[in-house]
């Protein structure tokens, strides 16, 4: 592959809902540009993009990959993200490689959810960006509806910049809104023809609504505008290079991609109207000067780029993606991972090509690569030179809240597993294994339920490991209601010296569920001495950590040790100690003991629509609200207090629910009592594993 300046550049990202046909669109552009020789299909597991097995057998996106194509003179490196919700990880290490995008929506089924989050994204990244309709040669593909519905939504922005021309249900050609002029297909060929008469009235609305965003980038053409003149189709082109960088203007196309109709102008204007990343800014901080660096991709400035995406492939091997930020990058160069503190020699550079690696020799400011075998390299690293040492801010990646347990049935496959899923979130930045030692599990935190299943496939087949995943079990806490006194007498004899302890204790609530206990002794005329004292204290602290109701941790109890008796010779630390257990076990139980679960503060955003169909879900989940707010864009966050068993499988239930536009977020309010008939459940499940001899 050749070299490529920075102006010659453009770095798009393909946005858009789960099956809209990014892929099969990144793969009509590959075969037109001649990566490929003959058009791969999703559904036959053959696309350049979906190199991954579990992508090929399930035919969705699961990574993002990048494709760079050449065209005339430019490289345009292709960003293909996936478009389920479980994967935005991946969408948002796309968007922050590109200075571009194009949105894609299927002309059959229309705008839909990831459509309008695939919007939100770019409006939150500033990204310009240009819509692409597929599907147009389906019979029930409609680009009409797509415009109206997009119009309605976000308004005069929406710019038509060709139409199809369709006879008998066939898609047969295209009119060019800017030149005023049609085309046809005829075989492999494209042939000019006559605006058919029933497309004129769809020609003059587009043409107007351009020639008005046109009029608005200067008061000059506003006055041409309004004084009947009309502009030059170079003047026309000009304008719109603008509106479309400023966002003001979002342009539409429209094509087939399993006929490749379209896409040479959806190539085309891509080189024409997408900026490159000459013209853009990017900032990052010298660590040596502390000042402010403006890279903004300025190819004469000290090298500088960041990793944006990490693939660690057991076929392929590890790559580190960058995108070059400043100066020139070039095999055989020494770089600085200042996040590591650690210099690296990059013996290769490469492009990559979906899965296969393209060796180049160097890279310029704004481009995207690839580097083999950085150990230390991670997502979000800065790499600079120990000389200019550079650090850009770390791109915002989406939190993951759905939480699977899980088990290695093979215990010769834990340490096995456990340096796969180290290379799994090495690769996926929202996956998160989390040790909770307290009840002795091991967690898998990700997006969705997909998502966990999906790596629990990748373990087996890439792996060949297994995990089992389950649902978490919650952290109750036991604690007491009532006061008790109790007294425990251990006494052991068995020849030559025995064991006695004996205790008086009362036990009530301390009020203070965030610490487990507070001990206090009144013990008078000497009948427990001093020096047992912490022996005592030794048996609470064991104790509280699995209470006598369930076997949960106990919090917020009040021990008062007040009397008790000791032998002179048989007496011991242990025998108070096993005394102390004794004791509080009974006294807990005389007690009133009860279960307490823990509370979440929940926040959940949904369009105005939803609200009431969450809030109805969330009091039937044992949730109290508390209030909504709303925010931009028609939306509301409803914010309420939650128990943690009842965000079981929440994630899959709000995209129901919503169409897949809600999200939520929840973090730790505070331990309240739970409910009897969950007290009882959760006692009578204890019991039984106790019975069963397995408890963990």
């Amino acid at each position: 592959m050749n070299i490529y300046t920075t102006d010659k550049i453009r770095n798009v990202v393909l946005l858009g809902h789960g099956g809209s046909g990014k892929t099969s669109l990144v793969e009509s552009m590959a075969y037109l540009a001649g990566i490929t020789s003959r058009m791969g299909k999703v559904e036959d597991g053959n696309t350049v993009s979906d190199f991954g097995k579990e992508e090929q057998k399930r035919g969705i996106s699961i990574s993002t990959s990048v494709i760079p194509i050449e065209w005339e003179g430019t490289k345009i490196n292709l960003i293909d993200t996936p478009g389920y919700f479980d994967f935005i990880g991946e969408v948002e290490e796309g968007i922050s490689a590109a200075d571009a995008a194009i949105i894609v929506v299927s002309g059959k089924s229309g705008v839909e959810a990831g459509t309008e989050r695939a919007w939100e994204l770019c409006e939150k990244y500033k990204l310009p960006r240009m819509i692409y309709v597929t599907g147009m040669d389906a019979d029930n593909a409609s680009f009409k509806n797509v415009v109206e519905k997009l119009t309605e939504m976000y308004g005069k922005k929406i710019a038509p910049f060709h139409f199809p021309i369709r006879e008998n249900e066939k898609f047969v050609g295209y009119v060019n809104v800017i030149s005023e002029t049609a085309n046809r297909w005829q075989g492999k060929e494209v042939v000019d023809c006559e605006i058919p008469d029933y497309s004129m009235e769809n020609l003059s609305i587009y043409k107007d609504t351009l020639m008005e965003a046109v009029a608005e980038t200067s008061e000059e053409f506003m006055d041409r505008y309004f004084s009947g003149e009309t502009f030059t189709e170079n003047e026309i082109r000009a304008a719109l290079r603008a509106n479309i960088n400023d966002g003001s203007i979002v342009p539409i196309s429209m094509g087939s991609n399993p006929l490749c109709q379209g896409t040479y102008t959806l190539i085309d204007d891509i080189v024409k109207y997408l900026p490159s990343p000459e013209n853009k800014q990017i900032a990052g901080f010298n660590m040596k000067t502390n000042e402010v660096f403006e890279a903004n991709y300025d190819f004469s400035k000290v090298k500088s780029a960041y990793v944006f995406k990490t693939i660690v492939d057991p076929f392929i091997g590890k790559y580190s993606l960058i995108k070059v930020c400043s100066g020139v990058f070039k095999s055989d160069d020494v770089i600085y991972n200042k996040d590591k503190d650690v210099e690296e020699k990059v013996s290769k550079l490469y492009v990559l090509q979906g899965s296969k690696p393209i060796e180049v020799s160097e890279l310029h400011a704004g481009d995207i690569g690839a580097i083999a075998k950085l150990t230390a390299a991670r997502t979000g690293n800065t790499l600079s030179t120990k000389a200019n040492v550079i650090e850009y801010g770390k791109f915002e990646i989406s939190k993951p809240y759905t939480a699977m347990r899980y088990k290695v049935p093979n215990k010769n496959d834990i340490d096995k597993v456990a340096q796969a899923l180290q290379k799994l979130t090495h690769e996926d930045q929202t996956l998160k294994v989390v040790n909770d030692n307290e009840n002795r599990q091991t967690l898998l935190y990700g997006i969705g339920e997909q998502q966990l299943e999906i790596i629990q496939s990748r373990l087996v087949n890439e792996y060949k490991c297994q995990i089992e995943l389950s649902k978490p079990k919650v952290a109750f806490r036991e604690a007491i209601k009532k006061k008790s006194d109790v007294e425990y007498k251990y006494k052991k004899q068995s020849g030559g010296h025995g064991q006695y302890g004996h205790v008086k204790m009362r036990f009530e609530s301390s009020g203070d569920n965030e610490t487990p206990f507070v001990f206090e002794q009144e013990v008078v005329g000497g009948a427990v001495p001093k020096n047992f004292f912490p022996a005592v204290e030794k048996g609470l602290q064991e104790s509280v950590l699995k209470g006598p109701l369930a076997a949960y941790p106990v919090v917020g109890i009040k021990a008062v040790l007040y009397d008790g008796s000791y032998h002179p010779v048989d007496s011991s630390e242990m025998a108070f100690k096993m005394a102390t257990i004794q004791a509080f076990k009974k006294g807990v139980m005389e007690a009133g003991p009860v279960l307490l679960e823990p509370i979440m503060s929940l926040k959940v955003t949904v369009p105005d629509k939803y609200t009431g169909d969450v809030m109805g879900d969330l009091n039937k989940r044992r949730g109290r609200v508390l209030g909504m707010n709303p925010i931009a864009n028609g939306k509301q966050v409803i914010e309420a207090d939650i128990p943690m068993m009842e965000l079981s499988g929440y994630c899959t239930v709000l995209r129901s629910m919503t169409g897949g536009r809600g999200d939520y977020e929840y973090e730790f309010a505070r331990y309240e009592q739970a409910p009897s008939d969950i007290q009882e459940a959760e006692v009578a499940a204890r019991a039984a594993k106790v019975a069963e001899n397995s408890e963990e």
